[in-house]
């Protein structure tokens, strides 16, 4: 099969968001001007670079009560930082809860039952028993193409790493189990870990 997406593709669900997986899950909470925060799940999510360490994630959708997009990207528009929550096996119920279309007023920490605590270097709330969190000042909103496509650049402050995830001086995945996103409805969750030596590399 072949398709060009500005033709359709004649399938009963759109194939596209199947066809990049498994995706890591960004658990980006922000605060609002008002004080109130916000808790939402991004499968549009990466690590982009080293030095000095940054991330993005993408929001391609918007609500009513926010104009042009979604909580997140208004929050951190008002207030320039983020954090973002790495999401294990264990916590997909509750993760799955703050994925709603709440109203803007809705604390999805209290809604969903998640303990929450203060992130260190920025004024923002994080997922206290979060396997990582990173703690995030915006670098640049990028409007991609389509009505309500944004992405959002964060450059690192600060890391979060829960003890039991320590291994041997590593961050060790196997300790948590990371849940990531397929497509349509599905998501899977990395139990199997095996190391590639690179050419080259010692």
């Amino acid at each position: 099969m072949f398709y060009e997406p500005k033709n359709g593709h004649g399938l009963p669900h759109n194939p596209f968001n199947a066809v990049v997986t498994p995706r890591p899950i960004g658990w980006i909470s922000t605060r609002g001007a008002d004080g109130s925060d916000n808790l939402a799940p991004y499968s549009f999510f990466n690590a982009v670079a080293y030095e000095p360490p940054q991330v993005m994630f993408a929001s391609t959708s918007a609500k009513p009560d926010r104009g042009d997009t979604k909580d997140s990207v208004s929050n951190i528009r008002d207030t320039g930082v983020f954090a973002v929550n790495i999401v294990e096996y264990a916590m997909r119920d509750v993760m799955n809860r703050t994925s709603g279309p709440w109203d803007k007023d809705v604390d999805e920490f209290a809604l969903a039952g998640i303990d929450k605590t203060a992130c260190e270097t920025i004024p923002c709330a994080r997922v206290a028993n979060a396997p990582a969190t990173l703690e995030c000042k915006l670098t640049q909103i990028v409007k991609l193409p389509g009505e309500a496509n944004f992405t959002v650049f964060g450059e690192v402050t600060g890391v979060h790493l829960r003890d039991d995830c320590l291994n041997d001086g590593m961050f060790d995945v196997a300790q948590f189990n990371p849940l990531t996103r397929l497509g349509y409805k599905d998501y899977s969750v990395i139990r199997e870990v095996f190391s590639l030596t690179r050419p080259g590399d010692s």
